[in-house]
């Protein structure tokens, strides 16, 4: 079989790897070279990185909905159409080309999630469950016929850099008995239910300002759903403090009485750092100050003095 896999992050490198592995006859289609940060060069696209490294052919575009993208695709002439993480909305055009359609791996149990970030979503959201959905590509967003779903549970503690990792090499698998089915002819499609869609948005760094005033349970989904980019952040004298890491595990029954939102109520190298919220209280884990690097809050407080100081000013 001829598979086209389209995709561009890391979430779609264990899927790729495992079409390769199956020894599938495979082109690779991405996003082009990006600026690296403060202007050194051009950074290729994880999926360019390993195509390259296994020796398969990658073509980039900026639309794969091009005159050229379409070309491309039909020269190509592709028994099969992946995506995953891709980035851009296919056209018709490119829908029509492949005999079986397209196979899209998607990291969120559709309908619910549709969109850019569903992991992180699902995590400042406080889900307790999520998953990866292989389903059939329509024309627009994330709405096309189910095909395979598979879920797990979410950790209390986990990043959604964590749950990325995981939900990618679950979707690779997932994408491996979707293909297996459509070869036996038995996979089945399911229309989603429109009624239980949900959409969510691209994550931007003005979402990642931690707020006190709000439950701990919900400031500790924001530290893990930002983790790790772009990394929840509140502020101590108008500098910025990064919060990296959070816990909920030794809160329940420290005394909030009398304390203001953000303030510091324990803060100690025996003990760790506690601060107040809207309702009970969160320990921050490991922070990175402005100028300083990232450190562990019981070592930070070897050095400095936060007892009483108020985050969020």
């Amino acid at each position: 079989m001829r598979i086209a896999f389209l995709g561009t992050p890391e979430f779609a490198l264990p899927s790729l790897k495992m079409l390769y592995e199956r020894g599938f006859v495979i082109a690779v289609f991405t996003q082009p070279d990006r600026p690296r940060d403060r202007g050194h060069g051009l950074k290729m696209p994880p999926v360019k990185e390993l195509a390259l490294s296994l020796g398969l052919p990658v073509l980039q575009f900026e639309k794969i909905r091009s005159e050229e993208g379409v070309a491309a695709l039909r020269a190509f002439a592709p028994d099969l159409m992946v995506t995953a993480a891709f980035g851009q909305i296919l056209s018709g055009e490119n829908l029509s080309i492949p005999k079986y359609g397209c196979i899209n791996v998607h990291g969120s149990l559709l309908p619910k999630y549709r969109g850019a970030a569903p992991i992180q979503w699902a995590v400042v959201n406080g889900e307790k469950e999520t998953g990866v959905t292989t389903m059939l590509t329509d024309i627009g967003l994330d709405c096309g016929d189910i095909l395979m779903s598979r879920s797990t549970e979410i950790g209390g503690n986990e990043t959604s850099g964590e749950l990325y990792d995981r939900l990618s090499v679950m979707g690779a698998e997932l994408l491996s008995e979707t293909i297996d089915a459509l070869i036996n002819g038995s996979l089945k499609r399911t229309p989603q239910d429109e009624a239980e869609a949900t959409r969510c948005g691209m994550i931007k760094k003005q979402m990642a300002e931690i707020d006190f005033t709000k439950p701990a349970c919900r400031v500790h989904d924001l530290i893990r759903g930002m983790n790790p980019s772009p990394m929840a952040y509140t502020l101590l004298d108008g500098q910025p403090v990064k919060v990296i890491r959070s816990s909920l595990d030794r809160c329940e029954g420290v005394d909030t009485e009398g304390a203001s939102c953000g303030e510091c109520i324990i803060a100690d190298s025996k003990h760790g750092l506690f601060v107040k919220c809207g309702e009970g209280c969160i320990e921050l884990c490991e922070l990175q100050f402005a100028g300083s690097k990232r450190m562990e809050a019981k070592a930070l407080l070897n050095g400095k003095k936060l007892l009483n100081r108020v985050f969020g000013q």
